[in-house]
Formats: C-alpha cells, sequence, structure tokens
C-alpha cells in the first residue's frame, strides 16, 4: 500500500518565508502519496512528477482525452500571477492534484492543480550581493514527502510538501565565486543531484549527490578533473582550476544501469587557444554511476570549444532501431546545430551518427567512428582576432527541450535556424566572481532569412526529418507531447501557447498569453479531467536574443513581463 503523507492546513503563524492563508479554509487534498522511487521510474499517467514527465526525458504524456480532434476547444481554467518579473522556465510538477512550481528568485508556489488555490508559498532569502548571471529556475523535484528547490546563492532547499516549510538547507558551493544553481534537481536512490551554473566565471563544474532526508553530502564529481584523475592531462597547467563545464539543465536517469545522464557547458574562458587540448569533460553528456558518483562513460560532443554551445541539454533515453538492431539511444539536439544519435550501456557511451539539423559551417567533418568534429579554422574563434561562424552562440537548439512521442516515434525538437555569430577573442585574467569569457560577441542575421525558429519532427529510425513548422520570431519553447498526437509549445516572441498536429505539424490551436512563454509545458489530469499547464513570463537568453535580432533588423520587438501560470482544458 502506498503511504500518504496528510495535507496540513497553514496559518498566519506559519513561519515568515511562506504567505500565510486563512485557517478556515480546507484544502481539497487529504492525502498526497510519497514519491517512491518506483514511482518516479513509472509514474501514473495522471502525474507529472519529474521536470520531463519521466526520468528517460521524453516529455511525452500518456493522456489523449485532448487530442487533435477536440484540442480547438481547449480554453483557459485558471491562472495565477507569480508576481515576479523574469524569464520562467519552470515546468508545473503536478502529484496527486498538488502542482509545484518555482519563479526567478527563488519562490516556490504549491496549488490546487484544478483550481489554481494557492495552498503555500516560499520564498528563499537570498545575500543582496548575489553573483548570478541568469537569474531564472528550472523547477523542484519530489521525493518521499518533500519538494526540493535548488537556489541562485548555491544551496539546496528540502520543503515539507504539505506545509512549505523548511527542513533542511545546505550549502553546496560558494556563490562569491560565482557558483549558483538554477537547474532543477534530479531526485532518485535516496539522493538529490544537483549541478552549478556560473561556466562564463571561472567555475569548476561539479554534480554533487546529497541525502534526500538529511541533505548531507553524499558524492561529488567534478566535470573539470584534477591532478591524477583521468582527463586532467587535457588541460594545460592549472586551466582545469577555472576550466567551466557547469551542470545547469537536469540529468536523466536508466534504471536498469542505475546511470545519470548529465550534460555539460562551455568551457572557460571561451576562446579555445587561450586552454589547449581537447578540455575534458566540456561539452559532454557524462554517464555518472548514481550510488557511487564515478564516470562511467562520457561522449564530448566538441571538443576544445570555443563557441559557447554549452551542450547541457541531457539526451533523450529512448529507442532507436538502423538497420534492424535496436539501439538503447541517447539522441541529443546539440547546440552546435548537430542531432547526435549515441548508444548507452553499462560502461560505455558508443558513437552511431551525427547530422546537421540547422545551417552550420564550424565543423568541417565528424569522424565516422568516433564521432569527433574536426573544425574549420576559419570559422574557429581566436585570440585577438573577429571570427563569423554559424549557427551563433545559441545554437541550433539552447536549453529548451525536446520530446520524444513513442506513439508517432517521432523527435520534436524547438530549434533555431538562419542565425549567426561573430566573436572577438580577447585575453583575461581570471578574478573570482567576474566574468572569464574573453570574448566579445555579436549576431548576425542574413537579409533573405524569412524565418529563424522552427519545431523539427525527425524520425530517428530512418534519420530523416518527417516535418517542419516555423516561426519568423526565435523559437525557445520546451516541448510536450501527448498521446492525443498532439505536440504544444510556445517559445515565439508573439506570446503564443500553440499545439500542432504531431504527426503533420499542422497548427490546431493557439492562445495568446500574458507574455513570452519560455517555461516548459507539463499534462495532468484530476478526477478524470485532462489538463495542461504551462508558465509565461519572457526573459533570460530569449529576451537577450530578442534585442540583437532588433538590432539587426532595425526593429522594436515589445513583449510584456510578468509570470502567469496557464492551466487549459476541455469545457466540462
Amino acid at each position: 500500500m502506498t503511504a500518504v503523507l496528510p495535507i496540513r492546513i497553514l496559518t498566519a503563524a506559519t513561519v515568515l518565508c511562506l504567505m500565510p492563508f486563512s485557517a478556515q479554509a480546507q484544502l481539497p487534498f487529504p492525502d498526497y502519496s510519497r514519491v517512491t522511487d518506483e514511482r518516479l521510474v513509472n509514474p501514473e499517467d495522471r502525474n507529472w512528477l519529474s521536470y520531463r514527465g519521466t526520468l528517460d526525458g521524453w516529455g511525452y504524456s500518456p493522456l489523449d482525452q485532448i487530442d487533435a480532434d477536440s484540442v480547438s476547444e481547449l480554453e483557459p481554467v485558471w491562472t495565477f500571477s507569480t508576481g515576479v518579473n523574469g524569464g520562467h522556465e519552470s515546468p508545473p510538477i503536478v502529484n496527486d492534484g498538488v502542482m509545484f512550481v518555482t519563479t526567478p528568485g527563488n519562490l516556490v508556489y504549491a496549488m490546487d492543480a484544478a483550481t489554481g488555490e494557492m495552498l503555500w508559498r516560499y520564498q528563499h532569502d537570498l545575500p543582496p550581493s548575489l553573483i548570478a548571471f541568469h537569474r531564472t529556475n528550472r523547477g523542484v523535484a519530489l521525493y518521499d514527502d518533500k519538494v526540493y528547490t535548488a537556489t541562485l546563492d548555491a544551496r539546496v532547499v528540502a520543503l515539507d510538501a504539505a506545509s512549505g516549510e523548511k527542513v533542511w538547507d545546505t550549502t553546496v558551493q560558494d556563490n562569491s565565486f560565482g557558483y549558483y544553481i538554477t537547474m532543477a534537481p534530479l531526485a532518485i536512490d535516496g539522493k538529490i543531484m544537483v549541478g552549478a551554473s556560473g561556466g562564463e566565471l571561472g567555475i569548476r563544474g561539479f554534480v554533487v549527490a546529497l541525502d534526500a532526508e538529511t541533505g548531507e553530502e553524499v558524492w561529488r564529481r567534478y566535470t573539470v578533473p584534477g591532478p591524477g584523475e583521468p582527463g586532467n592531462e587535457t588541460w594545460p597547467g592549472e586551466s582545469w582550476r577555472t576550466g567551466g563545464a557547469a551542470v545547469w539543465v537536469p540529468g536523466h536517469y536508466d534504471a536498469e544501469l542505475g546511470l545519470g545522464y548529465f550534460g555539460t557547458g562551455n568551457p572557460g574562458p571561451w576562446i579555445g587557444d587561450q586552454r589547449p587540448g581537447d578540455n575534458l569533460y566540456t561539452n559532454s553528456v557524462l554517464a555518472l554511476d548514481v550510488e557511487s558518483g564515478e564516470i562511467r562513460a562520457h561522449h564530448q560532443y566538441h571538443w576544445n570549444g570555443s563557441w559557447d554551445w554549452d551542450e547541457v541539454s541531457t539526451p533523450i533515453l529512448m529507442p532507436v532501431e538502423r538497420s534492424g538492431r535496436e539501439i538503447n539511444a541517447l539522441v541529443h539536439p546539440g547546440r552546435n546545430g548537430y542531432l547526435w544519435t549515441l548508444e548507452r550501456s553499462a560502461d560505455s557511451i558508443g558513437f552511431i551518427d551525427a547530422e546537421p539539423y540547422v545551417y552550420q559551417n564550424a565543423f568541417a567533418s565528424i569522424h565516422p567512428e568516433t564521432g569527433r568534429p574536426s573544425y574549420d579554422p576559419e570559422h574557429k574563434p581566436v585570440t585577438g582576432s573577429e571570427t563569423s561562424f554559424c549557427p551563433s552562440l545559441w545554437g541550433g537548439k539552447d536549453w529548451p527541450p525536446a520530446a520524444y512521442n513513442p506513439e508517432t516515434g517521432l523527435l520534436y525538437i524547438p530549434a533555431n535556424d538562419n542565425h549567426c555569430g561573430i566573436v572577438e577573442g580577447r585575453e583575461v585574467t581570471y578574478m573570482p566572481g567576474s566574468s572569464f569569457t574573453g570574448a566579445r560577441t555579436q549576431m548576425t542575421v542574413p537579409e533573405t532569412a524569412e524565418h529563424i525558429g522552427e519545431i523539427q519532427a525527425w524520425d530517428m529510425n530512418t534519420g530523416e526529418e518527417v516535418w517542419t513548422r516555423e516561426f519568423e520570431s526565435h523559437n525557445w519553447g520546451g516541448i510536450l507531447t501527448t498521446s492525443g498526437n498532439l505536440v504544444f509549445s510556445g517559445g515565439t516572441s508573439d506570446r503564443f501557447f500553440r499545439a500542432h498536429d504531431a504527426s503533420t505539424g499542422e497548427e490546431l490551436w493557439r492562445f495568446r498569453t500574458n507574455s513570452g512563454i519560455i517555461g516548459v509545458p507539463s499534462s495532468f489530469s484530476v478526477d478524470g479531467r485532462q489538463y495542461v499547464a504551462v508558465q509565461s513570463g519572457w526573459g533570460v537568453d530569449a529576451a537577450g536574443m530578442t534585442a540583437r535580432i532588433d538590432q539587426q533588423r532595425g526593429t522594436s520587438t515589445f513583449v510584456p513581463q510578468g509570470g502567469v501560470i496557464w492551466v487549459f482544458a476541455l469545457p466540462e
């Protein structure tokens, strides 16, 4: 029998970090099911228990009440203003009708997922001296009877799921050195795993696992190897100390192998000739033993990175069939503009193939057996000059997640094409907590470009693109796909939330929200009614790319600010 935790009613006497509400309020959910390993690996159809719904990263809901025939009737059933401006990137996480969302500035809300009633609110106390280039948050993790959130001052906080009261609070690094956390934790095996942002600040990346019950550190694995560790020879001198390889997107988990997969970011400083070598494990996917933290395997998408193409987006763990053989694949639409198919096993990550899915001119070739790229020297930035390359530093796909639908068999990519960049490499000296890029950047858009943003659908069994939907705006919309043959996403500066036919790409429905949507959508059901939820709130790099495009085109794009949770359903 599943253990349950009774949800308690909060009063004005609740700790100061919570928003009080009437003691007479009756919460509609008397029971809250504890979140176990088994439930995270095989969640109920009605719930959305983790960042991508399932730990393999599919971004897929098996609910089909809302389908390609009925989606045109979809309507908002409740909204909630977060009271915060800036980029809202967190997916609504739902367990037994209780929704948890985070905002920029590290607020956590617990909501009645069917009505929009606020159950509790937690506000983290951030220091006035905070150092963080990207003041956003990508959501919570649920485990047992707690809610876990990571903060901009490099802490992990455990909250009681019933009340929002703080259970424990652990510092994982020193924010004064540029370490901060934007990712949603990965919870599994009694551990809460997080990595740090700060790749532009000369940090040394890591993944740390904390005990879910106590907050004590269980293990820590640095993503830039130190002396005596395999890979340290790929860093000259003491450059490993400030090597980057930040981890700022949630990992995925293979329950059979016991491995967590994490993507890593760019090296520091940005320009490769200032740190000759492959610079492991930057711009890579790492397979970590969840029990011990040991690196069991890795694949580096590009070595000696010089373009700020972070490859932090975790590959999707999905089946791919090639030449009659089913592959346990890792599929990754890279920021470097290539769509990577890798094969995972207990002690290796093998290369299958990589194909460009947007225009790319920096790679001259990719080795057919190892996947190691060779570079066109005209498009690899160097110190002391300007270098052009495509795509720009925001890449073919930045952090917004792709999705896989097992019924259509298609992978859906939120892509950006027709944009390039220029980097001027500069000498830079490391100073703790200060920018360590050594680069001045520009963005260019071809005058003939009629669109930038796309949703691409790929059949990974054939390696062919099946359909593409184009947008004049750039696209920063994470993908949700469902058993109703639908693809949901926002991501464009026109503020629309859209539904497309998952098989053909035809647009079936759109709704204009208060702001632009860079939040990740989710779907769940309460009392048999299916809902689709997303946060609207434009900001961070999506807003920065808007400004660069306007500068190139001589336009002035206005996207209103303000975070709002939007929840949609069919009419009752």
